[in-house]
């Protein structure tokens, strides 16, 4: 398979429905305390970002509505200040913003090149 904007969007899709997958009925306490999903929660916001820089400019370009530069600074976040990380912006992304991500995903999959 070539790495085309299809192939980027569906490296993405598969990291937010395993978000999904694992973050039902999480409460931001149940993630505090469990180091491991806490990691790996933090592992596929960074792929998510890593994928998202791999999209072509103009896919990017013409989807100027999606917060891009939000997305790759939370990567940066995340790799650069791991330790210190505010746990409830990554919590709020993870139930508030990787669904509407998904709605994004799904819709794009149709038109991506």
């Amino acid at each position: 398979m070539s790495k085309d904007n299809r192939y980027y969007l569906e490296k993405m899709q598969e990291n937010v429905e395993f978000i999904l997958e694992h973050m039902d009925g999480v409460s931001k306490n149940d993630l505090e305390s469990d180091p491991v999903l806490l990691d790996s929660m933090m592992l596929r916001l960074v792929q998510i970002s890593e994928d998202a820089r791999n999209l072509s400019d103009t896919f990017r370009e013409k989807n100027s509505h999606i917060p891009w530069i939000d997305i790759y600074g939370l990567r940066n976040r995340i790799v650069h200040d791991y330790g210190h990380v505010d746990l409830g912006i990554i919590y709020d992304t993870l139930k508030s913003d990787v669904p509407d991500i998904k709605v994004f995903i799904e819709k794009s999959l149709y038109t991506a090149d």
